[in-house]
């Protein structure tokens, strides 16, 4: 165990890039969770994921700005599809979006196979590197994340569904750029999970709540015992989800049917 390592300058922008990413990934989770399609967040960060290593493969850089277009393009013309397949074949929505994400991926395999160090590029998109989130990385993301929060609590019954996909995308690029692929979707359904036989008045605190506790409970975990602190947050956040919900309300009820 190391305290040494609670160092108030690395946990900081760690801390604020998980916060970041529940401002817009609560909301949407809990409208994710009641349309039924949970798995749209890791299919969309996939294909960012997939427009990152595409162009890393032509030469590009990862961090640069034209990954981040690449990125951006490619969630943006998923969400497009998923307009589409939704308008078409609306009772497998849920299906095509699993089939959608297993194309990503297995695309994002196949693009780093000859890469020597494609394999930690790739577990670092999916892993992520929150520890090393800087606060320069943290300005841009929060300017659009409150450009995003906006559209969707201002004019979220006049999106549509291609406005609603659209949003999406845009958030989940620029989360998983921050926290990658598996928080990304932790932070999405976790807490809708946790906190949906809550009344709605105190719904999307209670979520925001569990999300804080988890990346504060993760990251310093992860700090104090030398893990990888995606995934350590991912567990806190299933820990403070599953005690969240079991303390709740009709919970014991739910559990019984």
């Amino acid at each position: 165990m190391n305290f040494d390592a609670l160092s108030f300058s690395i946990l900081l922008p760690a801390f604020l890039a998980g916060l970041l990413v529940l401002a817009t990934h609560v909301p949407m989770g809990m409208q994710v969770l009641s349309r039924g399609i949970v798995f749209i967040d890791l299919a969309i960060a996939q294909i960012a994921t997939l427009g990152v290593i595409a162009a890393d493969r032509l030469g590009f850089e990862p961090e640069g700005w034209v990954a981040q277009v690449a990125a951006v393009s490619a969630a943006l013309l998923g969400a497009l599809l998923l307009t589409w397949t939704e308008r078409r074949w609306p009772d497998v929505q849920e299906a095509l979006i699993g089939v959608l994400f297993v194309l990503a991926a297995s695309g994002g395999m196949l693009l780093v196979a000859n890469n020597p160090h494609g394999g930690e590029h790739l577990r670092d998109l999916l892993a992520g590197q929150i520890l090393w989130v800087s606060y320069a990385q943290l300005l841009p993301v929060a300017a659009l994340m409150a450009a995003i929060l906006a559209l969707w609590f201002g004019l979220r019954e006049r999106l549509g569904r291609f406005g609603f996909y659209g949003l999406f995308a845009f958030a989940v690029t620029a989360s998983v750029q921050l926290v990658g692929v598996y928080l990304v979707f932790a932070s999405l359904i976790v807490p809708a999970l946790a906190c949906r036989l809550y009344p709605s008045r105190i719904r999307l605190a209670m979520g925001y709540v569990v999300g804080a506790a988890g990346y504060i409970l993760g990251l310093g975990l992860s700090v104090l015992f030398d893990l990888p602190s995606g995934a350590v947050v991912v567990w806190t956040l299933a820990l403070v989800g599953i005690a969240t919900y079991s303390l709740g309300p009709g919970s014991s009820r739910s559990i019984a049917k």
